[in-house]
């Protein structure tokens, strides 16, 4: 048996968006049906280097299959100016359950960008207004990227409004999708009125009002990954149609972790999770639904159902290097 080693291209080659939309919504569906096994990530806070390390460990099962694995991620903020190296880097290892043989170590990077453009997708299948035809993204970094694909899979998209305080960042986004729709740098204001709108920021202080909301806008606010994060104004929230991935990760570290730690928002103003939202417990969008917000923070299922994807993809079509991980070959044959 060998294990299989998948680079940033590989895992960009083969995370297919459809199936990587129906997988992640399949792994939202297991979480609300109690078919997962998901410890809460675990932080190592390394000041010294002013950066931390992640761990996201996960085992779901669909009914079709199964499967388990760790992400090892880390936000180290000096890497850009001081190394040349990404602020954040991930690496996810992905295991056959029944054995716990290693099937795959790949970069989790590349999947964490393709795994969250599906969340936001599947949140934006069932809150968005069917005829959503304009997309705006605030905040033109490497996330930006895979809520476009990601968002164009389920929606007719055609209009892209895209909006960040760095102009180069926006003139890259603008040049790789103007072949394929009406892009054009904006303010946050015009991003915030499209149909659909995520944000993908590290701000700590709101950067969309309710001024700027449209009427029947849908939000995934994408950014808020860590405890005083905060892109959305407290009033979109409570005025919105508010959706969670995860309870207890929202309310420490997703968007409305800090108008919850105030005491501004509760659990009456949460109106659920995603997860009973796609196994029919709780109704999505409904026509007196108005504003809408989805509040990711990503969970651990979310990469273990990409790299299921991307595994079973690179596998079949030959890809990647395998080799033998364990110094296995020979070890146990009679």
């Amino acid at each position: 048996m060998e294990t299989l080693l998948l680079d940033s291209e590989d895992v960009a080659s083969y995370a297919e968006m459809d199936r990587l939309i129906d997988a992640v919504e399949a792994a939202f569906a297991a979480y609300e049906r109690g078919d997962v096994r998901m410890p809460a990530k675990s932080y190592i806070d390394l000041p010294q280097y002013e950066g931390d390390f992640r761990s996201m460990p996960a085992y779901l099962d669909v009914g079709d299959w199964d499967a388990a694995g760790v992400k090892w991620v880390n936000v180290h903020t000096r890497n850009p100016s001081e190394y040349g190296l990404p602020t954040v880097m991930g690496t996810m290892i992905y295991s056959e359950p029944e054995t716990a043989f290693p099937r795959a170590i790949m970069d989790g990077t590349e999947l964490t960008m393709n795994r969250t453009g599906a969340a936001a997708a599947v949140a934006t299948d069932h809150l968005a207004i069917e005829d959503a035809r304009s997309l705006g993204i605030v905040g033109a970094g490497v996330q930006a990227y895979t809520q476009l694909e990601a968002i164009a899979t389920i929606r007719p998209i055609e209009e892209v409004v895209v909006s960040d305080i760095d102009e180069d960042r926006v003139g890259r986004f603008v040049e790789a999708f103007e072949d394929r729709f009406a892009v054009r740098e904006g303010t946050p204001a015009e991003a915030a009125a499209c149909d659909v709108c995520s944000t993908v920021t590290p701000v700590e202080e709101p950067i969309v009002t309710r001024e700027m909301v449209g009427d029947r806008t849908h939000i995934n606010a994408m950014g808020a990954d860590a405890a005083g994060k905060h892109e959305i104004a407290d009033e979109v929230l409570l005025d919105a149609k508010l959706v969670i991935d995860d309870f207890e990760q929202c309310t420490h570290s997703g968007e409305i972790n800090v108008p919850w730690s105030a005491g501004i928002l509760d659990a009456d103003d949460v109106y659920g999770e995603i997860g009973e939202i796609v196994t029919g417990k709780k109704p999505g969008r409904t026509p007196e639904d108005g504003l809408s917000v989805f509040d990711s923070t990503g969970l651990a299922i979310q990469d273990v159902a990409a790299a299921h994807v991307v595994y079973e993809a690179a596998d079949a079509n030959g890809a990647g290097y395998a080799f033998d991980l364990l110094g296995l070959a020979g070890r146990f044959e009679t």
